[in-house]
């Protein structure tokens, strides 16, 4: 069956030590309101107990909004909140596992790292790709080396679900990130740390605004690409 895929444009994924002393569900209803499309849950310190309670009042929050509520890698957590759906990395449990548990509505998102991923995904059963990190970034201790942008232009056209681009992206650079191909961008900190978390996700929306100019005019004169 279709699944609906949401608005992927700017999607921000969660970080509770990011956010500067700040509650974390005032951050996310800020970044909403500056225009983020889409919320991952990711808290990689706390129980999964608090992740529940914080993942209940997210939902409570957004789900009047109609914005989705993503959690990051445990397929449990996002069943017992009843969550949007899911995203899950290379070394989670496999997509198809995911789908199976959650169901054909739930949203599944699959983190793809470099063209040896590819094969790991499946488009009758995952929604969307975050691939990354296109640049250099601080926020996961893990992250595998740079993508780049041209790389990501190369992934973007072998996959055949929306792309979100993540890593190192910020309203400076979101916009070739747009312009090479991606339908959205992922981040954390760049959001999360931000003064004004509102006035941040603002910034990123223009500038996937203005990336979207960039790629429809290229391929006003670059016909079939």
């Amino acid at each position: 069956m279709s699944r609906r895929v949401p608005d992927l444009s700017v999607y921000l994924v969660t970080d509770r030590l990011l956010v500067r002393g700040r509650e974390l569900v005032d951050v996310v209803l800020a970044a909403v309101r500056g225009g983020a499309t889409v919320v991952q849950l990711r808290e990689k310190e706390g129980s999964a107990r608090e992740t529940l309670e914080l993942g209940r009042v997210l939902l409570e929050r957004l789900r009047p909004l109609g914005v989705p509520l993503i959690v990051n890698d445990r397929v449990d957590l996002a069943l017992a909140l009843g969550a949007d759906g899911v995203h899950v990395g290379q070394g989670d449990l496999p997509p198809e596992v995911a789908r199976r548990l959650l169901g054909p509505e739930a949203l599944v998102g699959l983190s793809i790292t470099g063209a040896e991923d590819l094969p790991t995904l499946d488009p009758a059963v995952v929604d969307y790709a975050g691939v990354g990190p296109i640049f250099p970034t601080g926020t996961k201790a893990d992250a595998t080396p740079a993508l780049g942008l041209e790389e990501l232009a190369r992934l973007r056209r072998l996959l055949r679900v929306p792309v979100v681009a993540i890593g190192g992206i910020n309203a400076n650079n979101a916009a070739e990130v747009i312009a090479a191909g991606a339908d959205g961008v992922s981040v954390v900190s760049a959001i999360c740390s931000a003064d004004d978390c509102e006035l941040a996700a603002s910034a990123l929306v223009r500038a996937v605004r203005e990336g979207l100019r960039a790629r429809t005019e290229r391929n006003r004169f670059q016909p079939g690409t």
